[in-house]
């Protein structure tokens, strides 16, 4: 195994952008941001009734998605497999193995972390603005509505934070996807394959490039950050 060669030959499929380089990144993007817009269209909400609301059976929902926030991808994977293969209750739709099952899974693993981290954000907010909402006789919608507007820059930031975890997303991908050439090859996946095959040139080239969208959306969150407390 020559660690040069394999680093130069990434380094070729990186500036020659590669077609089935190209062809790995654009799927794992389009499934990733399928993923997490979805996801934060659910969770705002949610998360945002959490922190405002209180009712009962509240707590045991909060125990819950903390719970979930750290559920093992490989656990969502199998439960997935097994409710979607042929003998599963949903078998008919034959979604296994294609990119809709590997958007579900991801929606699945992102969205407890993007509603937690909601209601942490939205609950702060509403503490500051529950006199001026109420004195405005706001309805619930309202004052979701008005506090995600003025929370915007950090809930964008939350959204970037799920992205990222999406992106860097393995074992339930590879579970219900099955890394098939052409059609549900990510570059999580492909990283792993291509390891465990010796064949490191493609799984070096893949590996650069989440390092450097990792350091984008790091980059990003930390701009954003700082524009908030403009």
């Amino acid at each position: 195994m020559d660690i040069n060669n394999s680093f130069y030959e990434a380094s070729n499929l990186i500036i020659s952008l590669d077609s089935g380089l190209i062809e790995i990144i654009s799927l794992s993007l389009f499934v990733s941001l399928s993923a997490v817009i979805i996801a934060c269209i659910i969770s705002f909400p949610i998360g945002s009734f959490l922190a405002m609301k209180k009712f009962y059976g509240r707590e045991i929902i909060i125990i819950i998605v903390n719970a979930f926030m750290g559920l093992p991808p490989v656990v969502v994977g199998l439960f997935l497999y097994l409710i979607f293969s042929s003998a599963g209750i949903f078998g008919y739709y034959q979604l296994l193995y294609s990119p809709t099952i590997m958007i579900i899974a991801q929606i699945i693993i992102v969205t407890p972390i993007i509603i937690g981290l909601t209601k942490q954000i939205i609950e702060d907010l509403f503490i500051e603005y529950s006199d001026l909402l109420l004195s405005l006789k706001a309805t619930t919608i309202q004052k979701i509505q008005t506090l995600i507007w003025d929370a915007r820059f950090s809930l964008l930031t939350v959204a970037l934070a799920g992205f990222g975890r999406a992106l860097a997303e393995v074992g339930a991908v590879i579970i219900v996807g099955g890394n098939i050439a052409h059609i549900t090859r990510v570059m999580t996946t492909t990283i792993a394959m291509e390891t465990s095959k010796g064949d490191l040139s493609l799984a070096l080239g893949l590996g650069i490039i989440l390092i450097s969208l990792s350091i984008l959306i790091n980059g990003s969150l930390y701009i954003l950050k700082n524009m908030s407390k403009l």
